[in-house]
């Protein structure tokens, strides 16, 4: 199998390295001169300045010996990945295209469902998706936009030739995580290595809390010049509940439980020591299930009652909406470049990994006879869970995977094992190779903007190509170099 890596480009089979390239050159000849007991006391100040700050997750399913949920660390690599100012261009272009192809399609199925009438996307694959919310038919949404924050999966893998080209893996648009860790990692960077920003033009990202208020905001319902905005998580239980807390601090609005808002006259208010508030904007990091009691789960706590009435009314925004789920289902991925056909009249920027669906007679029966070469994927599954990597997996877990995928196809998608573009990485025994890949967090508001860079996540298990914190990975500051 051909293999890509960032510094080195394309590379010979069993070979790790090559000639560095261009945009690398600089870091690679400091990094040769860096002693590895340096190298091994900036990776424990790290930790250390981690743990203190508290910049965890919690592991759902793990108990610590007293009972309580499991918290850990997610660990942070010193070496960082480097993308070239002409790859980040060509990419950033990309991200705008789907994603404005993907919040024009959102609101499609919700009102005329022209790329239904169209066969473009056949209608039960819509209207039987769990994601897909009868209550939102018909809701006007500020500036029609669904999906404000967008964590857009990217990898790279080798073409026919070695070189290494970029797909989209998925598209989360539901409540997308790791935005905190990519602003961290970079501060740590920066304090560890004060020297490298000197040497290298690296574009900021510092100032994406002020990007998405500013995103926040110019959703708000034009009931009010001065929108109130407030970040609404689930508690403190929630394994990504440090990022709701940081994202709220940095961006100075109130972090705010289900039991601090309540609706009057179908307007949300917060309760404050000053007595009531009204709320404009929501940035909810709760599934859709959990946000009103009285519309989706009767038995949820997390939410607020009557909240659908004022969104429908118009008098509140959710971000990111209520219903969006439907486009990130990995059944729906497929149909992501013809959308962007459809709506935008425009050829892809971004490819697809080739994707088999399961509910197809044709692509299941390839997907049972290949299954120990594919990757197969619950199309409602998330964090590296309820996946098959065939070429990973025992005899006995192909089999299990067999047995589902007969049981109920059309919960399953298959893609080829794409040898996934890796990246030095300081590890226990020195620098060595581990698979990557990125997490651009793409802003939908008025008009459509990012950040340079976004989250890379790294496999550090040897050979492994999840890279999900959940399952063991960890995360590399990216730097976008600027021209």
């Amino acid at each position: 199998m051909r293999k890509y890596d960032e510094m080195y480009g394309r590379l010979p089979e069993g070979d790790d390295s090559g000639d560095v390239r261009d945009h690398y050159k600089a870091y690679a000849h400091w990094l040769a001169g860096q002693d590895h007991s340096i190298m091994q006391a900036r990776r424990e100040e790290a930790e250390v300045i981690f743990r203190r700050v508290g910049i965890t997750f919690a592991v759902y399913g793990e108990k610590d010996e007293d009972g309580s949920g499991t918290e850990r660390l997610i660990p942070f690599d010193l070496i960082p990945r480097i993308i070239a100012a002409h790859e980040w261009k060509s990419m950033e272009a990309g991200l705008v295209q789907r994603v404005t192809a993907l919040n024009r399609f959102i609101h499609d199925i919700y009102h005329e469902q022209d790329i239904l009438r169209a066969g473009v996307i056949p209608r039960d694959q819509i209207e039987n998706n769990a994601q897909f919310r009868p209550e939102m038919v018909g809701v006007d949404v500020p500036n029609h936009i669904y999906s404000h924050i967008s964590g857009i999966d990217i990898v790279r893998a080798p073409d026919s030739a070695g070189n290494g080209e970029y797909y989209v893996l998925e598209d989360n648009l539901r409540v997308p995580s790791g935005v905190s860790y990519m602003l961290e990692d970079r501060k740590m960077m920066m304090r560890l290595f004060p020297d490298l920003f000197s040497r290298h033009r690296v574009a900021p990202v510092a100032h994406y809390p002020d990007l998405l208020l500013e995103t926040l905001r110019a959703s708000s319902p034009a009931t009010t010049a001065e929108p109130t905005v407030v970040v609404l998580t689930p508690g403190m239980y929630n394994s990504a509940y440090f990022e709701h807390a940081f994202l709220a601090q940095q961006m100075g609005v109130q972090l705010v439980e289900g039991q601090d808002l309540f609706v009057k006259d179908k307007f949300v208010y917060m309760r404050t020591t000053r007595g009531p508030k009204r709320v404009d904007v929501i940035y909810r990091r709760v599934d859709d299930d959990f946000l009103d009691p009285e519309v989706f789960r009767p038995d949820s706590t997390l939410g607020c009652a009557g909240l659908m009435e004022a969104y429908k009314a118009g008098h509140v925004s959710i971000c990111n909406g209520v219903g969006t789920g439907v486009a990130d289902d990995k059944s729906i991925y497929p149909y992501v470049p013809d959308m962007i056909k459809f709506y935008l009249g425009e050829q892809p920027i971004l490819k697809n990994v080739p994707t088999y669906m399961c509910r197809k007679p044709e692509d299941l029966q390839y997907t049972l006879a290949n299954l120990k070469d594919l990757v197969v994927k619950e199309v409602h599954g998330a964090g590296g869970y309820g996946m098959l990597v065939g070429p990973a997996a025992t005899q006995a877990e192909i089999e299990k995977f067999r047995a589902a995928l007969q049981a109920n196809p059309s919960g399953y998608i298959a893609q080829p094992t794409l040898s996934l573009s890796s990246c030095p990485t300081y590890v226990d025994s020195g620098i060595a190779p581990r698979h990557i890949d990125l997490r651009p967090f793409v802003l939908s508001g008025r008009t459509v903007q990012m950040v340079p860079g976004g989250l890379t996540r790294v496999a550090l298990k040897e050979g492994s190509l999840v890279v999900n914190s959940s399952q063991g990975g960890g995360t590399k500051d990216t730097w976008i170099l600027q021209a």
